[in-house]
């Protein structure tokens, strides 16, 4: 049975693959998208078995203001790659206008979960004023917010990471020996470790995200280093 995902403001096909660890073609077709867009409060079924062709490419739909290097630094390819792949003579883009991106995979080892917190754009701000402000860099902030450019909107909402120490910070803070029911013999207490997602550890279980959540009543896909799960 596949889980499923809900679309939150900022998100992008890439990025939903990247953090599932599955390929945004099979991600697109499952969930019957055409292009790239999607819909806030949208549910996405998320396919079971990971992406493994790494020559494997996904549509993408332009946006009024895109051009092909903005969409090149986005998804990690090169302006080269997009026209070849798609026999471009010139650089021109049309909004609406579909194209094949080449897509690439972040191997299961690498991936991490980050958190985000949500900022309200401000008269005065920047992408590096806020990338600064919030110890991230101006391409993550482009790539996490799937923009095309570097114009902001007053009262715009943009995802921002945070950062590994402020991470640590909380870990440390709210660390401690937590109440675990005994667990039958049929289970497993499993401590997470640095870089664990509930994706990796549902795989390495054989199970489903859905039913650890279930089993140690969460509320979301975030997880703390040391805390202790039912499998």
């Amino acid at each position: 049975m596949n889980q499923t995902y809900t679309v939150k403001p900022g998100d992008t096909l890439y990025g939903i693959s990247n953090q599932f660890g599955v390929s945004v073609t099979e991600l697109a077709e499952l969930n019957g998208i055409k292009g790239s867009n999607l819909a806030i409060g949208q549910v996405l079924k998320i396919p079971n078995k990971s992406g493994t062709n790494p020559n494997n490419m996904f549509m993408y739909t332009v946006k009024s203001g895109d051009t092909l290097y903005g969409i090149a630094r986005k998804f990690g390819t090169t302006v080269q790659k997009i026209m070849d792949l798609n026999y471009f003579k010139d650089t021109n883009l049309k909004p609406g206008q579909i194209i094949r991106i080449p897509e690439m995979y972040t191997k299961e080892e690498d991936m991490i979960i980050p958190n985000y917190i949500n900022y309200i754009v401000k008269k005065g701000d920047s992408l590096y004023s806020i990338a600064r402000a919030n110890n991230v860099d101006v391409d993550t902030l482009i790539k996490d917010n799937g923009l095309t450019s570097n114009n902001l909107a007053i009262g715009q909402i943009i995802r921002i990471r945070v950062p590994k120490s402020n991470l640590d910070d909380e870990i440390e803070e709210c660390y401690g020996v937590d109440y675990v029911p005994p667990a039958s013999s049929s289970e497993t207490i499993y401590i997470v470790k640095k870089g664990d997602n509930l994706y990796s550890i549902a795989r390495k279980y054989n199970t489903s995200v859905s039913e650890i959540k279930r089993k140690n009543n969460l509320k979301s896909n975030l997880l703390s280093i040391g805390q202790k799960l039912i499998i």
